[in-house]
């Protein structure tokens, strides 16, 4: 998994996109089914911190993706009108998103009948949703950046910050801090407006530890 540090970009220049929300994100995502494999190799998927991180998980997820499918790319299916190749690997990337729900499902029952193939349900999940993020990454976000502005990137920030509400945001930013070093989470945290990184201060992140999530 490609470290905090090399994903954390400070700045954001005029003429490029800055994808670091995007992978940060993502690491997020992988970081949390490393804790829930472990916790399934442990036999305690089944604890309540378990259970709640892996809601959490869920819940990110859904949020993610579901602005994806319902913003970033249809706009980019317009953008990349005529041009088969890139039309082809939109269509991947909602296709991915409909494999991973029967993933999802098949963890869920998992860890609710403490099923003795837990271990390879979560096996097979991270391998799925490691493939999508790192397809992705690899042809989504050059494309993104060939075809959209900065300016049409925060389209999509603005999509993704409807969609959480505040409340969402309460759980996201701390969420994305956990686990990073602290000098990588005074970075990441540089990005986010004064207003939100005060909340975080006095509130969201005491909060957001406080549940422990994935503790077994």
């Amino acid at each position: 998994m490609t470290t905090e540090t090399q994903r954390i970009v400070t700045a954001n220049p005029a003429d490029r996109i800055n994808f670091t929300e995007m992978y940060v994100t993502h690491d997020g995502f992988r970081r949390d089914l490393e804790r829930l494999a472990a916790a399934a190799a442990a036999g305690r998927a089944d604890s309540p911190q378990v259970r709640d991180g892996w809601e959490n998980f869920k819940q990110q997820l859904h949020v993610h993706h579901t602005v994806e499918d319902t913003w970033l790319w249809p706009r980019l299916t317009r953008l990349v009108a005529g041009r088969p190749d890139d039309l082809a690997l939109l269509e991947q990337m909602e296709a991915e998103h409909a494999v991973l729900d029967p993933q999802l499902a098949s963890v869920d029952e998992g860890i609710r009948n403490r099923s003795a193939d837990l271990p390879a349900r979560v096996a097979e999940l991270t391998a799925v949703l490691d493939a999508h993020l790192s397809h992705e990454e690899r042809d989504a976000l050059p494309l993104i950046d060939s075809v959209m502005t900065p300016a049409d990137w925060k389209g999509f920030s603005r999509a993704m910050a409807r969609k959480q509400k505040l409340g969402g945001a309460s759980v996201w930013i701390p969420w994305i801090t956990d686990g990073m070093t602290p000098a990588d989470a005074q970075k990441w945290l540089a990005r986010m407006p004064a207003p939100l990184r005060l909340f975080n201060k006095v509130s969201w992140d005491a909060r957001y530890r406080s549940r422990d999530l994935w503790s077994f």
